[in-house]
């Protein structure tokens, strides 16, 4: 909790936004670059520009990236993504009365040459690896609405699945996108109402889709924050459909209510999809003075028989789930987690690998009052273990109010990082982001 009860987490400590664009060129570094490591660090965040924003979800969305080179950090850069809202200088609504596309603050992504930022309630926004705005992507006209920012992207195929949410009718639109760039397929899934849908999984022959009971809340579209609702009333439910299916193929597995923000992966096991992901039960994005807990789960649905299961594989506070790119879809031994600090903020006190076959998990928490962002996994090269690679991650330090860039062993996750590339300036807590290597 704060103690500054007029302020929210959001606008203090590192969570406040940052309000220069700097470039670096001259980056010490501690310990010793993987020189295989040849591409770009991205991660983006809402960061604000010039208003006190009413949810941590809102303001217009600032990439911060370092570039890395045969084991050199080249440069560091942080740019607004410019979208229309950067021209607003006061902002009283924060949904509507803005211009059209305005926010690009969630996540970016590299694909089939593309720098695409996101946030789900519009269409990306391409950058240019040097972080310089091109402009509104709409694969070449096809994308006619938005674009989840938790795309996925099959390690077999190179196809990039995604959806988008409406908060009017249709609801839910899946889309399917080559692994050249073009967008293949786009179908219309049918859901009651409209709901905060931030994430989805994949696995190789399914998508699945999660209807959860945070359901928007039209009424209020003119107040400030986000005006989404917990539910139960909406009930929860996965439906799965192949890849390439339609409406007509999607089978809907009823769950006990909850919520799923971020989804650590899903696979097929026989007639089963095993799917885990940190669930929480109730949510309010206003104020957020009492979030409640995310905890790791697994569930187990038989497209053959119906049965379903589900259990809880954990107890801590985590979220910001992922796999090796390679594992995506596919049965994973390992996920990496962060832990949230389960008293007020999603403030991320360390990071933990879990063994899905052992039930058991290895962990790195920060100390002397560091505090990190979501972990990125990238595998080293030749890899011969699916834990083979390196962890990545912005980690703050309150000593001297910068941040660095730090680089684990992904094996050996309960040591210290590798390498530590010390940044200029504070990089602020955000949401998602990305290694794109440099032959993506």
């Amino acid at each position: 909790m704060n103690d500054n009860a007029q302020t929210p987490f959001w606008m203090e400590g590192n969570f406040a936004p940052v309000t220069d664009e700097v470039t670096d060129t001259d980056l010490k570094v501690t310990g010793s670059i993987p020189p295989e490591l040849n591409g770009r660090y991205f991660r983006n965040g809402a960061n604000p520009k010039a208003h006190a924003s009413p949810d941590w979800f809102l303001g217009e969305g600032m990439i911060h990236g370092v570039e890395i080179k045969n084991g050199v950090a080249t440069w560091y850069r942080n740019r607004y993504v410019q979208t229309p809202l950067i021209q607003e200088q006061e902002i009283t609504r924060e949904l509507t009365g803005l211009p059209e596309n305005s926010f690009a603050n969630t996540h970016v992504i590299g694909h089939a040459g593309k720098f695409l930022a996101l946030q789900e309630l519009h269409p990306p926004f391409e950058l240019t690896k040097e972080l310089d705005t091109v402009g509104l992507y709409t694969f070449e006209g096809k994308l006619e609405r938005n674009m989840t920012a938790h795309p996925k992207i099959c390690p077999i195929t190179g196809e990039m699945m995604f959806f988008g949410y409406g908060l009017t009718p249709p609801f839910l639109t899946y889309h399917r996108v080559s692994a050249a760039g073009e967008l293949v397929q786009s179908e219309v899934i049918d859901i009651k109402t409209a709901i905060m849908a931030h994430d989805f999984i994949i696995t190789r022959n399914y998508v699945i889709f999660m209807d959860l009971p945070m359901v928007w809340n039209l009424a209020k579209l003119n107040e400030p924050g986000v005006p989404v609702v917990y539910d139960e009333s909406h009930g929860a439910r996965f439906g799965i459909m192949p890849r390439n299916g339609s409406n007509k193929d999607v089978e809907w597995f009823d769950v006990d209510p909850c919520y799923i923000f971020h989804t650590m992966n899903a696979y097929e096991q026989g007639d089963e999809i095993v799917i885990n992901a940190p669930r929480l039960v109730g949510y309010t994005s206003v104020g957020m003075d009492s979030p409640p807990i995310p905890m790791l789960h697994e569930w187990k649905l038989n497209l053959k028989t119906k049965a379903k299961s589900e259990r809880q594989l954990d107890d801590l506070s985590v979220d910001f789930p992922t796999v090796p790119n390679s594992r995506v879809g596919l049965k994973h031994r390992y996920g990496y987690m962060a832990e949230f600090d389960s008293g007020g903020s999603p403030t991320i006190l360390g990071f933990h690998k879990y063994d899905m076959e052992t039930d058991s998990k290895t962990s790195h928490m920060f100390k002397n009052g560091r505090t990190g962002g979501e972990p990125t996994f990238i595998a080293a090269q030749n890899a011969t273990s699916e834990d083979d690679g390196y962890l990545m991650s912005y980690v703050h330090d309150p000593a001297d109010d910068k941040s660095e860039l730090v680089i684990f062993n992904a094996s050996q996750l309960e040591q210290e990082p590798i390498a530590r590339i010390h940044l200029p300036v504070r990089v602020p807590a955000g949401f998602h982001g990305s290694w794109i290597p440099d032959e993506a």
